[in-house]
């Protein structure tokens, strides 16, 4: 007898009722035509057309219908935190997550947040979402309502978290953050991005008066942050590495540093770890990573993780 899967169990599980499922961060034999040559965990793809790259990236794992099923409802969860150069997912790495989903059958795809509509707009992120016939959702975030408590009942600092309801009427959720500089903890990246669907009245929570110059604060800060993934679990996530700040995080203005990569797969952590590489950080100095880690949520070491680079 099949068990039916409601949408919440589905986004919390993060599993892919497609060709496979994502178990332990490997991937099942994809079709032919999108097998690629070994496993793979992590794809970077280097380059200057960020759309192409980011298309290229998704296929490197297997293809995009490993992670969208035919007729699936789709959230997608972008950053359009602030306007400044390298603070915000670039608008063409979005644009193609977009197109795939839908060429894979989804029947909805929905950019979700409690973000306001004007950072959306002044970021050009609405406009890659009206272009590829996607649909954004605002959740009004004075209205705790429109949250729903998810008890965190393996957190170490974090208890409950409180997600947008829109959420559960998707049945895919794929990550779509920008890595950059953070003024508290250095390093945000896709753990981070989960904050996005915690209602801002909870996440004020998680930052202490000081926690941006006490280690303390900042540890509290972290640990709340790998805590929130614990109940959150997107089936993909594509990072935007091609423009972004590494001074003055989050919100920018800041100096830029510009790797022309888009980096997707599963496993946050080991995603994360990668991607502070790519500025000189240690995933060992970055507590989210570290924490994340010890909670059983990726793997740290990259030593243990198969990386596939390719350019676009």
């Amino acid at each position: 007898m099949t068990e039916k899967i409601d949408r919440r169990r589905f986004i919390q599980q993060g599993t892919a009722i497609v060709t496979g499922s994502i178990v332990a961060g490997t991937l099942d034999p994809a079709p032919a035509e999108a097998t690629p040559p070994k496993k793979v965990d992590i794809s970077v793809v280097q380059g200057t057309d960020y759309f192409k790259s980011t298309k290229e990236a998704v296929k490197l794992l297997g293809g995009i219908k490993r992670f969208v099923p035919p007729k699936a409802k789709v959230a997608l969860l972008a950053n359009p935190q602030r306007n400044n150069p390298g603070a915000f997912t670039s608008p063409r790495v979005l644009a193609a997550v977009i197109e795939m989903c839908r060429k894979a059958g989804a029947t909805e795809v929905n950019c979700i947040s409690w973000l306001p509509l004007e950072n959306w707009q002044s970021t050009g992120l609405k406009s890659a979402v009206d272009e590829q016939g996607a649909k954004l959702k605002i959740t009004d975030l004075k209205n705790e309502e429109l949250f729903t408590p998810q008890a965190v009942a393996k957190g170490k600092q974090l208890k409950e978290a409180r997600i947008i309801k829109s959420l559960f009427d998707h049945d895919v959720l794929i990550n779509v953050p920008v890595c950059k500089d953070h003024a508290g903890n250095k390093f945000t990246g896709t753990l981070k991005n989960m904050m996005g669907l915690n209602s801002p009245k909870n996440n004020r929570s998680f930052h202490k008066k000081d926690w941006a110059t006490n280690p303390d604060s900042i540890r509290f800060l972290d640990q709340c942050i790998a805590d929130l993934n614990l109940v959150l679990k997107p089936v993909l996530n594509v990072v935007d590495a091609t423009e972004f700040i590494i001074t003055n995080g989050p919100f920018g203005p800041g100096k830029l540093h510009k790797p022309d990569r888009v980096i997707a797969g599963v496993d946050r952590v080991a995603i994360d770890a990668y991607c502070c590489t790519l500025w000189g950080l240690k995933a060992k100095d970055i507590h989210t990573i570290t924490m994340a880690h010890q909670l059983g949520l990726g793997e740290i070491d990259l030593k243990k993780v198969t990386i596939r680079e390719a350019n676009a």
